[in-house]
């Protein structure tokens, strides 16, 4: 074979395995376009958001249901969560959000149980390049430490409370005694009702808190406060005093109340109750006549967290504040109008 003719069955080999090569080339250039496609048209096969959320444990079914409120949300959103109950513990909340920042995750969110002590550990997130939402409850902290709030207005719900009692005894002489219960001490929801409530009360003379005690939201620990009260006074009263309204920062504790009331039976309508969550069993009591008013704080956050989350994961800044909008239930309503609540 000749110089020329081996040189030209070369360049035939080598134009055949050149035109083999183009469809295959082709081909994985059409899939790569169609696998663009199916995930610009499917979002279920995008990479997930990972969010670091801790609760602050499951003391009362208001909370059950903000935690069930923020699964529900995360998965309609395609949103995965690692999650910690930090079992009302601030150091457990500490070690969950440090774990958060070295998993990487793209945003945290996380209950605060009391307002102090979070500086160093958001200092922390924000120099891993994480945002931080905080929600329920709020801190006091540089603001430029977290992205955000969302949760409840606790002023303006004790402010609520107070305007319905004030208006309920517009007509009655003083004075107006007051028993208080509050949760969980020095947390931000436990300053704002009460500062809510006094902002209110405190324009007339009449209203006096006699008493006030710490139930931490627990039913349980409301009906000890109540059991004491009673077997310490003979009676539901504080040193000879009568206790004309009791109210109580949450369902729980007012449910616990309710509970030592009909053990001892005292008839809760020889007072005015206010409580304040909105659980389904308070509305129960306010439909019977147990209590006079109750006072909506709005569990169900979970799809307007996960919108405030793909927000700032795109790099977007999020309102300073969030609240939610919350209502409130009173005995002069149509009790015929009110839909379940569902917690």
């Amino acid at each position: 074979m000749n110089h020329t003719l081996k040189k030209s069955l070369i360049f035939a080999v080598i134009f055949i395995l050149l035109c083999s090569l183009v469809p295959l080339t082709l081909l994985l250039s059409s899939n790569k376009n169609s696998n663009r496609k199916r995930n610009e048209q499917n979002p279920a096969n995008e990479e997930k958001l990972i969010l670091g959320f801790s609760q602050i444990g499951s003391e009362s079914a208001w909370r059950t249901r903000n935690t069930e409120s923020i699964f529900e949300a995360a998965e309609q959103n395609n949103i995965q969560i690692i999650f910690d109950d930090a079992q009302q513990k601030q150091e457990n909340q500490l070690k969950a959000i440090r774990s958060f920042i070295v998993y990487q995750v793209d945003v945290i969110a996380f209950v605060p149980i009391v307002e102090d002590g979070w500086d160093n550990v958001l200092q922390e997130a924000k120099d891993a390049g994480i945002p931080v939402i905080i929600v329920d409850r709020q801190i006091n902290a540089d603001s430029s430490l977290y992205a955000g709030f969302l949760g409840e207005n606790g002023f303006e719900e004790g402010f609520s409370a107070a305007n319905f009692l004030v208006n309920k005894c517009k007509n009655k002489d003083g004075p107006v005694n007051i028993l208080e219960l509050y949760g969980t001490e020095n947390s931000s929801v436990v300053i704002a009702r009460a500062e809510g409530f006094r902002s209110v009360i405190n324009g007339d003379p009449k209203f006096k808190i006699i008493r006030t005690e710490n139930g931490d939201f627990l039913r349980s620990r409301g009906k000890e406060i109540a059991d004491k009260i009673i077997q310490e006074n003979g009676g539901f009263n504080y040193k000879g005093t009568k206790i004309d309204v009791i109210y109580s920062h949450n369902d729980s504790m007012t449910l616990g109340l309710l509970d030592s009331f009909n053990n001892n039976k005292i008839a809760p309508q020889d007072f005015i109750i206010i409580s304040i969550d909105a659980e389904q069993k308070s509305i129960d009591a306010l439909v019977r006549g147990e209590l006079n008013c109750v006072v909506e704080c709005n569990p169900n956050l979970g799809p307007t967290l996960m919108k405030l989350v793909k927000e700032i994961a795109q790099g977007n800044s999020i309102a300073p504040v969030t609240y939610m909008n919350e209502t409130i239930f009173t005995e002069d309503d149509d009790f015929s109008t009110y839909k379940p609540r569902g917690y």
